[in-house]
């Protein structure tokens, strides 16, 4: 096979301006680390959460092939654990929810029917007993997909507005998230795919050993043509599709990012969305088969698009893209028609006939600019620098996504027992060597949790035992920058340990640098995931981790930590002052709205200044207050204020010990005007009114 050589200049420079936008081998696998660690985290805390299954991260985050430019969803498979899929009766266990998979002649490839068995003993289920249950006129009960994404969209609708794609049910912006069963009985279908690709060079032979043993997924999605769609579930070997792509090389993942830009830029202009990410995936898997892997160099890099796209074009020549691993589905069913199909074709021999001409008219990631500057003069020390600087802040922001999310899901327990019983759990998760990492750094969480609900406990009871709680602190303390150590402060504080809560402030106030970016997983700010933000923030990061974990939690407290929390806070734990205000919560208002939730900089100020005011020093206590009159109004401080009405309200308390009430007054009066419902700012200015009118009389009278 011959390669042209006016091809090699252009396939260093693409792979260049590639390397710079995030296509590069470090960021992919910082990528997928961070969503392996992300699928892990998830099952555990789905376990906190009661629900036995288990968590996958699928598609081009995971896999680590995207950029900032493609936009790419995140995908979640949950799979529960309870469920048995049954290839034949004998595959029936006690005590699960069985289902027998049944596949005839005019069910389509890729489909089943799942029949319902009891729990109890091996015999069908008889009664149409839930939604979910649909009789077939053969009188078997048959779990209906349609009906089980149907039962999910109503269970969370309070959740809002549920997008439907396929077989997920996301009410998770830019999510897909399905849920679907394992399915660890061998498969006729995956080892006839494992049978014809022995002796080659790829796959290999351990991939071909580790996906015998992979499970498989029943997802819920029925065959467009099929008069069964309603009940069918689809076979999706995503593990297996995921070893495959784990195995690309850099320049096959490059050729990849490259067919899914041309995807979203260039064939979405002529039939939409039809042509999808699975086909580019399908594309690459049979170029890879066919062309040896000595080719795949980043000089052949434009031949081998090429290639691809010619492997493209026999598909649409056929008017058939076969699976690549289950044999006798045609992956352009149900979403290119034959008209769209030559239009495509049209387009792609044009691509060929051009040389990727196309490539120089995408926006996207300034891919145009990069490789019309022909920047080959950024391969040396400056253009190594750029790649690191974005690699890192490419790092730092899947890392600010990924903490965000794990609080959200480390929810605040309804009690006391729940603590500890979640301790529990986690506790099974160290002993298995995959999740252990995960589960040490949820356990250290939880513990923290506890830690501060006995600190509680002992302040209630006038400080009994607060010494040896005090000094567990530390051992939470790695959790991020400052909220372990600002929780510390306050039970210091509040225990009247003023001297030691200084010098812990004193401590965090060092540590809280200029580029510490503010994690809460309760809201957003516009621009918070702006890759820019994290460009200036790349500078503490380093390829073995964060040398100094640039993120801060918010910092927030339970009613059960309601003594170690400043005497303002309690007022945030009952924010709803109507009947209305509580009917109209959010289901994640409802999840924090009975807890305290601070900002961790505006908090270092607030508990400077009552603890300065404790030790009887003016000066510093001004200062204190200088410095959170600043931070709260300072406009560029805004994208790390995530409780900017509770700030507004620590700011109001401070001017309302000083006696400014109309100080006070305006600062409650802001925080209302940020939040107008749900805020214990109406208590404060009912209060503070109050006061103003006393203060009239008395110099009336």
């Amino acid at each position: 096979m011959e390669i042209p050589e006016h091809l090699a200049d252009m396939s260093i420079r693409l792979s260049g301006a590639l390397d710079e936008i995030g296509a590069d081998k470090n960021t992919v696998l910082k990528r997928r680390g961070i969503f392996m660690w992300r699928e892990r985290m998830e099952t555990i805390t789905g376990h906190l959460m009661g629900e036995d299954m288990k968590c996958f991260h699928f598609g081009s985050q995971s896999e680590g092939t995207t950029t900032p430019g493609l936009q790419s969803d995140i995908d979640l498979l949950k799979s529960f654990n309870d469920i048995n899929i049954m290839r034949y009766v004998a595959d029936w266990e006690e005590g699960m929810h069985n289902l027998l998979m049944l596949h005839d002649n005019i069910t389509p490839p890729q489909q089943y029917l799942l029949q319902l068995f009891r729990n109890d003993r091996p015999e069908p289920v008889n009664g149409v007993y839930q939604y979910e249950f649909v009789r077939k006129e053969s009188g078997q009960i048959l779990l209906s997909s349609e009906r089980y994404k149907h039962s999910f969209e109503l269970w969370h609708q309070e959740q809002g507005v549920a997008t439907l794609s396929g077989p997920s049910v996301s009410f998770i912006r830019n999510w897909d998230i399905v849920h679907g069963f394992h399915v660890c009985k061998p498969l006729p279908e995956i080892q006839h795919w494992i049978d014809r690709c022995r002796g080659r060079y790829w796959p290999s032979t351990q991939l071909l050993d580790a996906a015998s043993a992979a499970p498989c997924f029943m997802v819920p999605a029925g065959h467009p043509d099929s008069d069964y769609r309603r009940e069918e579930w689809r076979l999706s070997p995503n593990l297996i599709e995921r070893m495959l792509m784990f195995s690309f090389n850099i320049i096959q993942i490059k050729c990849y990012i490259v067919l899914k830009l041309i995807k979203k830029y260039v064939f979405s202009k002529i039939v939409d969305d039809s042509f999808t990410s699975f086909h580019c995936k399908t594309i690459m898997f049979y170029t890879i088969e066919r062309i040896n892997q000595s080719f795949w160099m980043e000089h052949n890099l434009v031949f081998l698009i090429l290639q691809c796209l010619e492997t493209l074009k026999k598909f649409l020549r056929l008017g058939i893209m076969p699976h690549y691993i289950l044999h006798g589905v045609n992956l352009f069913d149900g979403k290119l028609s034959r008209k769209s199909q030559r239009h495509l074709l049209e387009n792609t021999d044009s691509l060929i006939r051009t040389n990727l001409q196309e490539l120089f008219h995408i926006d996207a990631d300034n891919l145009r600019c990069r490789l019309l500057s022909c920047r080959i003069c950024k391969m040396g020390q400056l253009g190594r620098i750029e790649r690191v600087c974005l690699s890192n802040s490419i790092s730092l922001l899947l890392k600010f996504e990924c903490l965000a999310w794990f609080i959200q899901q480390i929810r605040i327990p309804k009690s006391k027992r729940t603590i500890v019983y979640r301790l529990l759990t986690v506790a099974t998760f160290c002993k298995n060597v995959r999740f252990k990492s995960v589960a040490i750094e949820i356990a250290t969480h939880l513990f923290a949790l506890q830690n501060s609900v006995s600190a509680s406990n002992c302040l209630s009871s006038g400080n009994v035992g607060i010494s040896d709680i005090i000094a567990r602190f530390r051992h939470s303390f790695n959790t991020d920058v400052a909220s372990s150590r600002l929780k510390l402060a306050s039970v210091l504080y509040c225990g009247g340990h003023l001297h030691s809560a200084v010098r812990v402030l004193e401590d965090v106030e060092r540590r809280y640098h200029s580029e510490v970016k503010a994690v809460c997983g309760h809201r957003v700010r516009i621009g918070d995931r702006d890759l820019k933000v994290f460009a200036n923030k790349s500078s503490c990061y380093t390829d073995v981790g964060f040398s100094d974990p640039p993120f801060a939690y918010c910092v927030k407290f339970g009613r059960y930590e309601i003594n170690c929390a400043p005497f303002i806070l309690w007022f945030e734990m009952n924010r709803g002052t109507t009947e209305d205000e509580l009917a109209n919560r959010s289901v994640n208002q409802k999840e924090w709205m009975f807890s305290a939730e601070v900002d961790a900089r505006p908090f270092i100020y607030y508990l400077q200044y009552l603890t300065y005011g404790g030790l009887g020093e003016p000066e510093k206590q001004e200062h204190a207050m200088v410095n959170l009159h600043a931070y709260v109004c300072g406009q560029r401080n805004l994208i790390n204020l995530y409780h900017s009405e509770t700030d507004a309200n620590m700011l109001g308390h401070c001017y309302e010990m000083e006696g400014e009430y109309e100080m006070a007054l305006e600062c409650y009066s802001q925080s209302l005007r940020q939040i107008e419902t749900n805020n214990a700012a109406k208590y404060h200015v009912d209060r503070i009114q109050r006061l103003l009118i006393v203060n009239v009389d008395e110099i009336a009278s």
